[in-house]
Order: C-alpha cells, then sequence, then structure tokens
C-alpha cells in the first residue's frame, strides 16, 4: 500500500525507494506481486518514469484511504495509552484557526479527553510576547518573511493562498481585465495597521506600484468582515478555503487579482524549553501534523 500510494505521488521508482527506505529492486518487486494479485497491470512506463494505470490510480486512492486510518488509530491508540492530562493554551491568528483548529482540536480532545484546551485570536505581533512570556503554549500564525528567533522553535503547517474578496455586487465583479490599480481607491478590510499582516498587505500594493489604501477599515472578525462586504463596496483578503466556502454560498465573490503568495505559509511556533516538559503540548503538535497530513486542501509544500 505504502508503495502505490508513494508512487502515485513521486513517478519515480528512486524516489519511491528513498522515500520509503527501501531498494529499487525491492520497489519494482512489490509492483510486481500487486499487478500478480490483481490480474492487469497498474502501471505503465515511459523510459524511467511509470504512470499509473486507471485501475492502479483507483488502487492509490484506496491505499492512501486505508493508510490514513491505520495511522489514525496508531494515534489514538498511542494517545491514550499515555494518558496525557493537563493543558495547552493557544494564540492563533484569525485566518488560520478556523481552517486548521476545529480538526486539530476534535482529534486531541477524542484522544484525550481529560486534557484542556483554550484558544485566544490575534495578531502575531501581540501573540509572541505572550508566548515568550509563557501565558500561551503554542503560537499559529501565517508569516512573512520568515526567520529564526531565539529560543522558539517553529514547524511549517500549511501553504495556502490568501484571496481578495469582494461582495457579490460590488462593482469590479463585472470588470473585465481587473487590475491592482481598479481596486486600490476603494474601502479595504486590512489587519491591524501594527500588525505582520499588515506590512505584508503594504507591501504587496508597493511591489504593484501602488501606496496602501487610506480608506480602510481594521477588523480582524470574519462575520463581521462578511457583513461589512455586503452593505458596503468594500473588498478584503481571505484565506481561499474560507472565501471559496462563502462564495458558495452566495456571500462574495473572489476577485481575479494576484496576491503574489502574500502570507500564504502558515507555521506553528512554540519555546523550545517547553516540548519536553509539557506532555500535552507535544500532543497537540501531534494533532496538528496528523489534521495537516490528512487534508489534502492545505497541506504544506
Amino acid at each position: 500500500m505504502r508503495i502505490i500510494a508513494a508512487l502515485a505521488d513521486l513517478k519515480l521508482v528512486a524516489r519511491v525507494a528513498e522515500a520509503l527506505n527501501v531498494t529499487q529492486p525491492a520497489v519494482s518487486k512489490q509492483i510486481a506481486e500487486l499487478e500478480r494479485i490483481v490480474g492487469v497491470p497498474v502501471v505503465t512506463r515511459d523510459r524511467n518514469r511509470l504512470y499509473l494505470t486507471p485501475i492502479g490510480s483507483r488502487l492509490a486512492d484506496y491505499a492512501k484511504q486505508a493508510l490514513n486510518q491505520l495511522e489514525r488509530a496508531a494515534f489514538d491508540v498511542e494517545a491514550m495509552a499515555s494518558g496525557v492530562s493537563g493543558s495547552v493554551s493557544i494564540g492563533a491568528v484569525s485566518s488560520v484557526a478556523p481552517s486548521l483548529l476545529p480538526s486539530a482540536i476534535a482529534l486531541f480532545k477524542r484522544s484525550t479527553p481529560q486534557a484542556s484546551v483554550s484558544v485566544s485570536e490575534g495578531h502575531f505581533v501581540e501573540l509572541f510576547p505572550q508566548l515568550e512570556a509563557g501565558a500561551i503554549d503554542l503560537l499559529i500564525a501565517r508569516i512573512w518573511q520568515p526567520q529564526e528567533l531565539p529560543g522558539i522553535e517553529q514547524m511549517p503547517l500549511f501553504s495556502e493562498p490568501v484571496v481578495v474578496v469582494a461582495g457579490r455586487n460590488h462593482t469590479l465583479t463585472r470588470k473585465k481585465d481587473l487590475t491592482w490599480s481598479d481596486a486600490v481607491d476603494f474601502p479595504w478590510i486590512l489587519p491591524q495597521s501594527n500588525s505582520v499582516a499588515r506590512q505584508a498587505v503594504d507591501a504587496l500594493f508597493a511591489s504593484n506600484g501602488l501606496t496602501a489604501p487610506s480608506n480602510t477599515i481594521a477588523s480582524l472578525s470574519l462575520a463581521l468582515n462578511v457583513e461589512l462586504l455586503r452593505e458596503m463596496p468594500a473588498l478584503g483578503l481571505m484565506p481561499q478555503r474560507l472565501a471559496q466556502t462563502q462564495a458558495a454560498r452566495g456571500e462574495m465573490i473572489i476577485l481575479p487579482l494576484d496576491t503574489q503568495g502574500l502570507l500564504s505559509e502558515a507555521r506553528c511556533f512554540w519555546r523550545t524549553d517547553q516540548i519536553t516538559q509539557n506532555g500535552t503540548l507535544a500532543l497537540f503538535l501531534k494533532c496538528l501534523q496528523q489534521t495537516t497530513d490528512e487534508t489534502g486542501t492545505i497541506p504544506f509544500g
């Protein structure tokens, strides 16, 4: 199962062998054995590349599902057997919390019902001092210009575009060949002025030869922002998945403006000295990894 699943993603036997830490002949032997069991080819060969046949692709899909279930079972058993209790406090930026935390927290609570979790929202500039001071155990944020931080560990979680959104009746939704110049003079719903996210937005406008909008509303509230887009001709920025969900409900339109990878990478941060001292934090980090591994829409890299 691991070989056929890896082959679907990596294409080359050499890459599959390296990823699974086995020899290339072992990979080829397993493919031949699978074809013997199935009775039909599961791969086609073109020079040194292997391509899955339609049957091979279907088997790879089932293999991935089965492997995810096995990994989830192993994770649950390990978590329940460890008897982890205690608490973990999380600070998260609002653009990440709705996409990632519900699944991670649900997995965490199912694995260790006796442990508690608390979540506070804010932006990186205000949450990071809390992390350093020990007021929160974990910080989850979208990043801009990543850098090493003394005494702080960090782990990439996922990469997801940020898109420009407007109310469904906004005049720009009907404009052809839309440019940033067309959008800059409208009201904009943006992050707080002292946040890293706002600095990134200002840099995005500058890269398009424009001064950042002066007619702005600073808001972290998704519910408020959706209502503002409905009530006035404002524009805003939103993670792609959230924007697609709102667009499917008819609440807004995603505008075809290139955000150039703006704040697309999300990472989590924790103090180096905490991971060995706080078993609850270590378990929650595993839940985050499990969640991002299982979701095919927002994997990192």
